[in-house]
């Protein structure tokens, strides 16, 4: 309602008049279509609340409402509307309802106590739940750990527990969400677990036990009453790939000479603080393992390249990958630009002339793509990326298995939907500087 009133006002301002007075009579209107965009009811059932996620709801909302609002006003007998008062409108109504709805969300995490949640399983899928709760930022959950064996060291097998077992284990924990991530989950045990949260009117979230079986579904439809998992089995299009590189031509090119200043300040920076060339150029493998040499703003001393060994034992890698938090071969200035992701602006000179991409998988070395064994080399599919699913999901704090699950999901569920959240993401992940080193 907020950014609704912001918007009219902002249109009486620009026009000058009191004919936008008259679009107020649509809030009803601007309400209905947010209520039909799930706007209002996103966060209840969700486990997962972000602002950036919900980036196409909030678009289509915006341009439904402000449409109807303007059609209204228009056919009103006297009444009339300059195109910039129309602007406005779009403009103030979309930037606010980001910012409000952002702000609002922070405010309610910093009230409202957490949801208290019960993960219910075993093994490493519900070590892997903790964790990612633990990495990811877009939840309000405070996780409930419950252990139950002789020695009180594992976890629960819930297979083995009984409806009235686990309506007792839900009441004593007095959670609002259980979690279930069992390593083999039948419908029998589906069935309990349902039963009882709703009897409990306790949330219910299910990890699948084989994430390979929901690993490349891109929705979920119905057959009357029965579900149909629909596989991204098929190749991304040619005119959303045509679509991705006409955005990275357009939005490179208008980076580069709006960032131009600070990107020569850093240069300065760099040159000043340590010996040697403001820029870094490296062969990294691009798509379909094609080399290319990408720029980066030199963040450690000159020789950095030969005293790898210093660091790291490249034959004894356990896996193709390697981030130190503490690497002596970073400078002073190289370690805030690090931090800030700055050190990547030149990349945009790589994106301009299509080696890389604005969004996309981790540009890695040559030597370590050369390691991956078949099952790795899908993310060579695409070109990598100035920022990707890595960055905005964990950052350093990944391990390799995990880089990799981030990136499949990203290449087989691939579209311009999920570039627009991850760059939106990004901007959140930079000033938050998680994982960063």
């Amino acid at each position: 309602m907020l950014c609704f009133l912001l918007a009219v006002g902002t249109m009486v301002i620009v026009e000058g008049t009191r004919d936008p007075v008259w679009g107020l009579l649509m809030l009803p209107v601007w309400v209905g279509v947010a209520k039909m965009e799930g706007l209002y009811d996103a966060d209840q059932p969700k486990i997962w609340h972000l602002t950036t996620d919900e980036a196409p709801a909030i678009l289509h909302w915006i341009v439904l409402s402000v449409a109807a609002t303007l059609f209204f006003i228009r056919a009103l007998p006297s009444e009339t509307l300059t195109m910039e008062s129309a602007i406005a409108l779009f403009v103030v109504a979309l930037g606010s309802a980001f910012v409000l709805r952002a702000s609002a969300r922070a405010i309610w995490r910093g009230l409202v106590p957490p949801e208290r949640a019960l993960v219910l399983g075993s093994g490493k899928l519900a070590d892997m739940v903790t964790r990612k709760l633990t990495l990811e930022p877009g939840h309000h959950l405070s996780v409930v750990e419950s252990k139950v064996s002789a020695n009180g060291s594992e976890r629960l097998d819930v297979e083995r527990l009984s409806k009235e077992d686990l309506r007792v284990l839900v009441d004593e924990a007095g959670v609002e969400r259980v979690i279930l991530a069992a390593p083999e989950l039948d419908e029998a045990t589906l069935a309990r677990v349902v039963a009882v949260c709703r009897s409990a009117e306790v949330k219910l979230s299910v990890m699948p036990p084989m994430r390979a079986m929901l690993g490349t579904a891109v929705r979920l439809s119905h057959i009357a009453e029965m579900p149909v998992i629909e596989y991204g089995t098929w190749g991304t299009s040619p005119s959303t790939m045509a679509i991705k590189r006409a955005s990275d031509i357009v939005v490179s090119a208008f980076a580069i000479v709006l960032l131009s200043p600070l990107m020569l300040a850093i240069a300065i920076s760099v040159r000043l603080d340590s010996r040697g060339p403001a820029l870094f150029k490296q062969l990294r493998a691009g798509r379909y393992g094609r080399p290319f040499r990408i720029l980066k703003f030199r963040t450690m001393c000159r020789d950095a390249e030969e005293r790898i060994s210093e660091v790291v034992s490249v034959t004894e890698l356990p896996e193709p990958m390697f981030k130190l938090r503490e690497d002596p071969r970073v400078t002073r200035v190289g370690r805030f630009v690090r931090r800030t992701s700055l050190d990547e602006l030149p990349q945009l000179f790589n994106v301009l002339v299509g080696q890389m991409s604005l969004v996309g998988p981790r540009p890695e070395e040559v030597w370590l793509v050369e390691r991956y064994d078949e099952t790795q080399r899908f993310r060579l599919q695409m070109r990598p990326g100035l920022t990707g699913p890595m960055q905005v999901h964990g950052r350093g704090e990944l391990n390799f298995q995990e880089r990799m699950a981030v990136e499949r999901e990203y290449v087989e569920n691939y579209s311009l939907r999920k570039d627009l959240k991850i760059l939106l993401r990004t901007v959140s992940t930079i000033l938050g500087a998680r994982g960063a080193y």
